[in-house]
């Protein structure tokens, strides 16, 4: 049965207990990994998930809280003697980024190094980023400081659909990305350029007309609290809000 764990939940600056935002969508024939926070092979290892059944990764955006972790993950499965090819997806501006940065590791002289092949994605309203017996994957541009792009992730065989905002304003092209939806995953950052508060997580949820939504992407400091966020929330939207905690689940059935 496919389920989606998440592997870190906080914004730009991690927090006790709280890695940077990434996720992993676990599958029974392979799993895919969303963005690349940290040190993924102890949050996979964690999670139950050996590093050889991941067979893609999709790279929502390039800030580092969403990439730190990609030179480790790339070197560790190499170390560890990983032989499957490993497909990485992003747009023009996040995986020229990625290429550049693995280069200044000369990882072209890393031997026998397991295959990697980047793959390209417009910047467009759902466009397919990868579908196989189990997974189908959709992204459409968010509205970020930077190039982004919001998931929408279907299980074929149970007819369950989840949504991520990653980074962004609230935007409509989120909304129609996450039309629906069993559960929506929306940033919460707060009311900064680029991101987005609760209260508009809410909104976004109310109008996609969702199921379920799960805040991520937070910080608790100062007087912010894990009930305050929700309770923001929950004025804009009426259905059940989670806030996301590293290694929650979602399983993909209704």
């Amino acid at each position: 049965m496919a389920k989606l764990i998440f592997l870190g939940t906080a914004s730009a600056v991690a927090f006790e207990g709280h890695e940077n935002t990434f996720m992993v969508i676990q599958g029974e024939q392979s799993s895919i990994l969303v963005d690349c926070a940290s040190n993924p092979i102890l949050k996979l290892r964690k999670a139950g998930i050996h590093f050889e059944d991941l067979s893609d990764l999709v790279i929502t955006h390039f800030h580092p809280d969403h990439v730190s972790g990609l030179p480790n993950f790339l070197m560790d499965m190499w170390i560890l003697g990983r032989k499957k090819e490993l497909r990485i997806y992003g747009s023009q501006h996040t995986i020229s980024r990625a290429e550049k940065m693995m280069a200044l590791f000369d990882w072209d002289e890393w031997q026998n190094i397991y295959p990697i092949s980047f793959h390209t994605l417009p910047e467009e309203e759902l466009t397919l980023v990868l579908e196989n017996q189990e997974i189908r994957i959709h992204s459409s541009p968010g509205d970020h400081l930077i190039p982004t792009l919001g998931l929408r992730i279907e299980s074929i065989k149970n007819k369950f659909a989840a949504s991520y905002s990653c980074d962004t304003n609230p935007h409509p092209n989120i909304v129609r990305l996450a039309a629906g939806v069993d559960v929506l995953i929306h940033e919460a950052a707060g009311p900064y350029e680029g991101h987005s508060t609760p209260a508009q997580a809410g909104e976004i949820a109310t109008q996609a007309k969702v199921g379920k939504l799960y805040l991520i992407h937070y910080s608790i400091f100062g007087d912010k609290t894990a009930e305050s966020i929700t309770a923001e929330a929950k004025k804009t939207f009426s259905k059940e809000v989670i806030l996301a905690e590293d290694f929650m689940e979602i399983d993909f059935e209704k």
